[in-house]
């Protein structure tokens, strides 16, 4: 009772400060701020500023999980966090996390959204009551009684929001909850975190995909770096404060600062030929259960020498499901998939992995060595490739992927983001012919994600690029070729500037338009093809 007539900030954070066990510089120093009730607040910065670690701070993860050195105060509705458990914690403060495979435990969606709410002892009724109304609240009913293994990245971001919201917390803490939704969905999502503080609950948004999120007009920003709040106040104010280059503003204000600023000029070492059939999908048809729904559907597809392909599409399209069939994770029920003219039925994982090294869209199904460099050297290692060239190649992919000095950090310690790019320059190190990533921007600041995307269409090797993403511009910056499925099919193949171009079947891929795509299309007659914010901003010149 005491709380609800609360009338001060619903959060305040005085003079924090933490440095885990296992890094030797603090993550965050002397942070402060406070959040109103029903504010919105939106947390931006780059990759291992602090963001992750400000969260578990307020929710109570550290220093009960997460274990190091505190300092500072943290008050919830004006209590102190410290002197409370961690379930009145989590009552009161609902955290959905970047990763949602790290959040989902339950093997079928109703159970997961009605496992906080059973552990609270509510009335079964009422359980059903809540899981019912927040599936439905949340446009998701109709996943009610699937199995959350076989959901879509996408899909469980959206079920570990449900768990969360079902608790009806009065502050929301929220880690990069667009990194594994399509376009459309991102939007949708913001638009709920809008209505949700409009109807009095606290948000705190972390985000790194800040031009969607200032669209909902967020009522402040508070940009970190390297542990430190370096802004805090409205969102116009931020737009000429902050690096364009650290933080993805929208195109015009790139394009205009970025005039003033040499041009950065590179050409990709991959060279479209057109000719060699590296991958191709014939005719591919698969469902996860013998008699389940199929997942792709009479999918055939070919990439060649020097394609730098982007498939994009909603949530649930068969993107990733398509790709683990090229690097034999899965095999058609018909059809067949051929990798250099071998069908993959009768090749290893591993014969595979030669010729595809696959980035998995989740860092956590792929890192376990107990130090970053053992990490990037395991694939190599088993390839059978000589101790020299794998110093080398570690080193390189170390470069390209911005992890100078984290070499002998254990690889789960790290922020998701530096996760994200350890799971890349693993790949990057094993030196197969055709690379492979699964959502690569999944928790990227736009720095680190521009750095090492340029870093790799430099390097020499690599005879072509796939990446599955929801990232519309970075399609647009860096693909020559756009793939679009909707229900398991491709509905569109074909160079960006031309399968873009098609208003209709962008919307009912689930795009949505961007200021860089409407950038694209002004510039167009000039280009000829679809460029960056940086490149355009050079037109001309």
């Amino acid at each position: 009772m005491a709380n609800q007539q609360w009338d001060g900030p619903a959060l305040q954070v005085e003079g924090l400060s933490f440095q885990y066990r296992s890094r030797p510089e603090p993550a965050l120093v002397d942070v402060s701020f406070a959040l109103e009730a029903g504010e919105l607040l939106l947390v931006a910065g780059t990759s291992g500023c602090g963001k992750t670690t400000l969260i578990r701070c307020i929710n109570g993860l550290i220093p009960r999980s997460y274990k190091g050195e505190l300092s500072g105060r943290i008050y919830v509705q004006g209590q102190d966090v410290s002197s409370l458990p961690l379930a009145r914690i989590s009552q009161m403060i609902g955290t959905v996390l970047q990763d949602p495979e790290r959040q989902i435990l339950g093997a079928h969606v109703f159970t997961e959204v009605a496992f906080g709410l059973e552990n609270l002892g509510l009335p079964r009724d009422e359980v059903r009551q809540r899981v019912e109304g927040t599936l439905d609240y949340l446009g998701i009913g109709h996943l009610r009684d699937r199995e959350t293994f076989n959901l879509s990245g996408g899909e469980k971001q959206k079920i570990a929001l449900a768990g969360v919201l079902a608790m009806r917390p009065g502050i929301l803490l929220l880690d990069e909850p667009l990194a594994s939704l399509d376009p459309a969905s991102a939007q949708e999502a913001l638009a709920l975190f809008r209505r949700l503080a409009d109807e009095g609950v606290s948000i705190l948004l972390v985000e790194h995909r800040v031009e969607d999120a200032l669209s909902i007009q967020p009522d402040r920003v508070l940009f970190m770096q390297e542990g430190t709040v370096s802004y805090d106040g409205p969102p116009d104010g931020m737009m000429d404060v902050v690096d364009y280059r650290q933080v993805k503003l929208p195109a015009p204000i790139v394009i205009r600062r970025a005039a003033a600023d040499p041009p950065l000029t590179f050409e990709p070492a991959i060279k479209p030929d057109g000719r060699e059939t590296l991958v191709s999908f014939e005719n591919v048809t698969f469902s996860y259960e013998r008699d389940g729904p199929e997942v792709i559907h009479d999918v055939s597809l070919t990439v060649r020498r020097g394609d730098i392909v982007a498939v994009l599409g909603p949530n649930g399209a068969g993107k990733t499901t398509l790709v683990k069939h090229a690097i034999g994770l899965l095999k058609p029920r018909r059809g067949r998939v051929m990798v250099e003219g071998r069908d993959t039925r009768e090749m290893s994982v591993a014969q595979i992995a030669r010729t595809l090294g696959y980035v998995f869209q989740s860092p956590s199904h792929m890192l376990f060595a107990p130090t970053v460099r053992e990490e990037l050297a395991f694939g190599p290692k088993n390839l059978g490739h000589d101790e020299s060239a794998i110093i080398t190649g570690v080193a390189r992919a170390v470069e390209i992927v911005n992890l100078g000095g984290l070499e002998d950090y254990p690889p789960l310690a790290l922020s998701f983001g530096q996760q994200k790019r350890v799971s890349i320059a693993a790949i990057l190190a094993m030196k197969s012919k055709i690379l492979v990533m699964d959502e690569p921007t999944a928790g990227q600041d736009y720095w680190n994600y521009m750095a090492f995307m340029n870093a790799i269409l430099q390097m020499e090797g690599f005879e072509a690029i796939f990446f599955i993403t929801h990232d519309l511009d970075l399609a647009i910056s860096y693909a020559n070729r756009v793939v679009l499925m909707y229900e398991g099919r491709v509905v569109g193949d074909g160079p960006p500037q031309e399968v873009l171009l098609d208003p209709e079947l962008v919307r009912r891929c689930r795009l949505v338009p961007t200021s860089l795509l409407a950038a694209n299309l002004e510039y167009l007659p000039r280009t000829g093809r679809f460029m960056s914010a940086e490149a355009l901003a050079h037109v001309g010149q």
